[in-house]
């Protein structure tokens, strides 16, 4: 963006904006700052760990309550029988998303999901699993989730299936990376006209947007997967 304030980052101090590898140049900042989330929530998963009680403690008690809503938000959702098969791996794209969105509002650091081949990579990872899974249900009867009700109806539903579901990861990529990276332009731009008055309250607003958005890929996700696991009776 040019004219735009560049703020300092840690992975400009680290050198890590860039790599070269194979003597072409890399970007590589969203690795970085994915590593870091990565590291910040192994961190956090070992301490509470290590002080797992049966009074809990703050941080305990922090991650209990986001675990169990969201367990019984996808327990009620996708039924006893599917539901907590999935609840780990949901349970952590939403935190992971969520927490790598807030990083944008950290000084120094960048948000990995205001990259578009952080958001792409796992619009890509969903679009693969959840047919995975519906194949692994259904075998080759998963086809006829693409076919329509009726016979006759093939010519047109089979085509519109395929762009429906090939706009899926488009859709999910496009509006994680369009909202953070736009929340971190206009934090640059209100920062540069008033940089306390006007950035405090922009923040709250947009810790509310960043939850917003880390709920709605984790909410896109699970309606995936339960539309393959339900298959053509969906």
């Amino acid at each position: 963006m040019a004219g735009l304030a560049h703020p300092v980052l840690i992975s400009t101090l680290c050198n890590m904006d860039t790599i070269e590898i194979g003597g072409k140049v890399i970007e590589f900042q969203h690795v970085f700052y994915t590593w870091l989330v990565m590291g910040i929530l192994f961190i956090l998963a070992l301490l509470t760990r290590r002080r797992l009680t049966m009074v809990p403690g703050a941080l305990q008690n922090f991650w209990e309550a986001i675990i169990e809503t969201l367990e019984n938000f996808i327990v009620s959702s996708m039924g006893e029988k599917d539901g907590p098969k999935f609840v780990p791996f949901l349970c952590g794209l939403f935190i992971y998303i969520l927490f790598s969105n807030l990083t944008g509002l950290l000084p120094l650091f960048n948000a990995p999901t205001a990259n578009l081949n952080t958001t792409v990579s796992m619009a890509l990872f969903v679009f693969v699993l959840y047919h995975v899974i519906g194949i692994m249900k259904w075998h080759h009867m998963y086809i006829k989730q693409f076919l329509g009700v009726s016979k006759w109806l093939i010519p047109l539903m089979f085509p519109l299936e395929i762009v429906s579901h090939c706009s899926r990861p488009l859709s999910l990529s496009l509006r994680l990376f369009g909202n953070i990276r736009g929340e971190e332009i206009v934090l640059i731009l209100f920062f540069i006209m008033a940089p306390i008055l006007a950035t405090v309250p922009i923040y709250c607003l947009f810790l509310l947007a960043k939850f917003m958005q880390a709920l709605v890929f984790f909410l896109l996700t699970m309606f995936y997967i339960q539309s393959a696991l339900a298959g053509a009776e969906h």
